[in-house]
């Protein structure tokens, strides 16, 4: 993973390894495209419990080559755009990298981690107290008879 300099400014350790498939063609429109797929096991810090945990991200995405930003438009439904140079030169590394950033959960956190019951209250098999359970309009039943 030390090939992706970004994606290791966010992960909590970067070590680990990406594997990535990349397939370049064109499709029956015409369309210059690449898909890619990508898969990694990252370190990210738990937002709730601010301890590292792995987050198994894989991306799966067709990108249609384009050179303009006009050409956007005449995508195909399912592709993502991806600029290129004029002469059609392509940084695979930091294209493989894009989509792996793009992958990860803006506030990541882990899904194994509970929260404490002073967090998240009574649990479901604990009954609450009489004094949260009564109404509080009870007394105001009286005054309308």
């Amino acid at each position: 993973m030390s090939a992706f300099k970004r994606l290791g400014e966010v992960v909590a350790s970067p070590d680990g390894d990406v594997t990535y498939t990349l397939d370049f063609g064109r499709d029956e429109f015409g369309t210059a495209y690449v898909a890619v797929l990508a898969k990694a096991q990252l370190t990210l810090i738990c937002q709730r419990s601010l301890e590292p945990f792995q987050l198994p991200v894989e991306v799966d995405t067709r990108l249609g080559l384009i050179v303009e930003e006009s050409e956007e438009a005449s995508l195909p439904p399912g592709y993502e755009a991806l600029l290129v140079e004029q002469d059609g030169k392509l940084d695979l590394v930091a294209t493989i990298e894009d989509e792996l950033l793009l992958a990860l959960p803006l506030v990541p956190v882990n899904p194994d981690h509970e929260l404490p019951d002073d967090v998240t209250g009574p649990g479901e098999d604990e009954t609450p107290s009489q004094e949260t359970s009564e109404n509080p309009f009870a007394a105001l039943r009286g005054l309308i008879k």
